[in-house]
């Protein structure tokens, strides 16, 4: 139980660290459990100030969350992925959700607030699991057609086990306001990182863009890649194959039209 001291101290001690790190601490803060007690950036693989990985405690008991913990975590999360295939995303309730993973609902909602919280979880987690392979793709050699293309193959591997759970959270994705979506608010401090990528990958493509587009051209690639995306969640066809058509074709078209005069008529102009 927290003193009011304690309470006190918090607060204080947040609205400090979210000065200090902006939207790394309000992505932090928004996660169940989360106290700003013990907040600590960690160095992200790809050593950017904007992608770090963050420790997290508990707001109860003033901890780090216990090893037990996250084992109920990861069940409880595991089990609402169960039911989004089976139920879909929108039938499933946090009362389901508890029943399948063995545990009472109070201890569910301890862990997380909502589905969408699941949701955001599992996003969080898959990102986290990919995190050394995309490494690797952003270090690779290759030109920009065949890194971008491998990256979002990338993201196919990773989250193809889930393409059910995917295609269940669709209505809610193209919504822009519906916190699941990866155009809202909640889901900015991974749509950031992910446009860092595209950014890291045009700078090491030494691909010099007009001053008024440099910043505009990673949350292009960004939005298309998630385009990409929402048709390879639809995709019925054999191992998805007409969605590798398009990615072999989007991805060559894209780099063809940011290396076409225009850009560079502009570049020198400027």
């Amino acid at each position: 139980m927290l003193l009011p001291l304690q309470i006190r101290n918090t607060r204080r001690e947040g609205k400090l660290l979210a000065e200090r790190f902006g939207p790394q601490y309000q992505a932090c803060a928004a996660r169940p459990g989360f106290s700003s007690f013990g907040y600590e950036p960690r160095k992200h693989l790809l050593d950017t100030p904007s992608l770090r990985r963050l420790s997290f405690v508990n707001t109860f008991t003033m901890k780090k969350v216990t090893p037990k913990g996250k084992l109920t975590g990861d069940k409880i999360l595991d089990a609402a992925l169960d039911l989004f295939r089976a139920k879909g995303y929108d039938n499933a309730t946090m009362r389901d959700i508890a029943a399948r993973a063995g545990v009472a609902t109070g201890a569910a909602y301890r862990h997380y607030r909502s589905k969408d919280a699941i949701v955001m979880a599992y996003y969080r987690r898959t990102f986290d699991e990919m995190q050394p392979e995309i490494h690797k793709v952003l270090e690779a050699p290759g030109g920009l057609e065949y890194r971008m293309r491998e990256l979002i193959r990338l993201k196919f591997e990773h989250f193809g086990p889930n393409r059910r759970v995917l295609r269940a959270l669709l209505r809610n994705g193209a919504d822009l306001k519906h916190p699941v979506s990866p155009f809202s608010k909640e889901s900015k401090p991974l749509r950031d990182m992910e446009t860092g990528w595209f950014r890291q990958l045009l700078a090491d493509d030494g691909l010099t863009l007009p001053p008024g587009l440099e910043s505009h051209i990673p949350e292009v690639l960004w939005a298309l890649h998630i385009g990409v995306m929402f048709f390879w969640i639809a995709d019925d066809s054999p191992r998805q194959a007409h969605t590798m058509r398009l990615l072999d074709q989007g991805m060559s078209t894209v780099t063809a039209l940011l290396r076409v005069s225009p850009l560079r008529s502009a570049r020198e102009a400027s």
